[in-house]
């Protein structure tokens, strides 16, 4: 059986991150730059405190100074950080090189090119998102998955963007990644949804089963 990674992004408390946990979540991604669902340092420490053993914390940054990340990272006891701007490939070498682990988010738009990927080989793995003018992430909006079909032969690739319990099935089996990345899609009036949560991750697991 295949098993896909499941990370649960913009959590913002330690109650959230519980949930997540409890539905079965490999990691959850708490955000550092402008966002609604942007964490305090102090309640970020606070989740990462409460996360039980093989359960990552991933920091979330869009064009940050290096100094910053490097320094949130360290002090929060992060191992993976996520890029979610326009950040250079030579950034990756230079945060590699502070012992920590990179997923790079490129964004799929029309324009968007998969020789991209090539570009962030030093990724631990590379992750795919929908691309919306004025917006880094976390627009609740799908791309089309046969975009990304076979991006993920050789390495490590995350699917983001527009995922809900309704449609992540469908674009498993398109995709076929190695992870997937769910904000809006389990939210309810703009704040995580517990139900929702298992329920989405309840749906990843049914499409590992199938024979």
């Amino acid at each position: 059986m295949r098993r896909v990674r499941v990370k649960v992004c913009g959590v913002t408390s330690p109650e959230v991150a519980r949930a997540a946990v409890a539905a079965g979540a490999d990691a959850v991604g708490l955000i550092f730059a402008e966002s609604r669902r942007r964490v305090s340092v102090a309640d970020a420490a606070r989740i990462v405190a409460g996360l039980p053993p093989f359960v990552a914390a991933v920091g979330v940054f869009v064009n940050a100074p290096v100094d910053e990340v490097v320094s949130l990272a360290h002090g929060l006891s992060l191992e993976t950080v996520q890029l979610h701007g326009e950040e250079p490939p030579d950034l990756l070498e230079v945060l590699r090189a502070q012992g920590l682990r990179v997923i790079k988010a490129l964004r799929v738009g029309a324009d968007f090119d998969p020789a991209d990927l090539d570009r962030y080989r030093e990724a631990a793995a590379v992750l795919l998102d929908s691309k919306v003018d004025g917006l880094a992430g976390g627009t609740g909006r799908a791309f089309d998955w046969e975009r990304a079909r076979g991006l993920g032969d050789g390495r490590p690739l995350i699917l983001s963007g527009g995922l809900t319990a309704e449609n992540v099935a469908a674009a498993l089996e398109i995709v076929r990644p190695y992870g997937v990345d769910v904000s809006s899609g389990v939210e309810t009036a703009g704040q995580k949804d517990p139900d929702k949560i298992i329920r989405f991750i309840e749906q990843v697991r049914a499409w590992e089963s199938r024979p």
